[in-house]
């Protein structure tokens, strides 16, 4: 599980260890990645701490998962980073950091895990887009470069890695998800008028359980009134 902090990630890491898997969770931040999970000790997931835009860092933390977990069944890509910016006025090293973190990474980490599911035969890779995968807005160029990028990278590997028995698939999150941040949006809309991390974990779990002959390859969520 990359990039876990204390939204949908953690979500996801809480969700996958419900259902039994040995989760192996990922971050940049390795103390605030250590403060979540002992938020709910009920869940066993061991901390990895790495920065996933380096060749490097992945290889490392792929050979710490095998010796302590065994070779991945299930590869979520959930990170990103993102300035929000007018096209005038982006920094290109902001621009380069946000492409490196939400795009390169992806295709580090799938690359990694396609290695070894290839090899077996089996295995699922999901990432997390947005909805600026499917549209760049203003202001959002920082974003939805990476993600467009992340989106075209998923749709390569879906068609070179389904053949070999690897389900490739991208979810489009469409809506602000749950957060303190948000909390006056709750209050305004009500309490289910934002994207859910629990809700959205059930979806990944079932794209991770679906039958070789009925898989997903994209799937967009959203909350009940989010207009699209």
């Amino acid at each position: 599980m990359v990039g876990v902090g204390p939204g949908l990630g953690w979500a996801l890491a809480k969700r996958f260890s419900a259902d039994g898997m040995q989760v192996a969770a990922v971050a940049r931040d390795e103390a605030r990645l250590r403060t979540t999970i002992a938020s709910d000790p009920s869940h066993s997931i061991r901390p990895y701490a790495a920065d996933v835009s380096r060749a490097e860092d992945v290889a490392r933390i792929f050979a710490s998962v095998d010796r302590d977990l065994g070779e991945p069944d299930l590869v979520v890509f959930n990170a990103g980073a993102f300035e929000r910016a007018n096209v005038l006025d982006i920094d290109p090293a902001d621009f380069e950091r946000c492409w490196r973190v939400g795009c390169l990474a992806g295709l580090l980490v799938a690359q990694a895990a396609a290695r070894r599911m290839v090899a077996r035969g089996n295995g699922t890779i999901l990432f997390s887009g947005a909805t600026a995968a499917l549209r760049g807005s203003a202001g959002f160029a920082n974003l939805a470069v990476p993600k467009f990028g992340l989106r075209a990278l998923a749709q390569s590997m879906a068609r070179e890695l389904g053949p070999l028995g690897v389900h490739v698939a991208f979810v489009v999150i469409d809506g602000q998800i749950e957060s303190e941040r948000y909390r006056h949006l709750i209050e305004e809309r009500g309490e289910d008028s934002l994207l859910s991390p629990d809700a959205i974990a059930e979806t990944y779990l079932q794209l991770h359980r679906q039958p070789r002959s009925g898989w997903t390859h994209e799937i967009d969520v959203r909350p009940w009134l989010e207009k699209f």
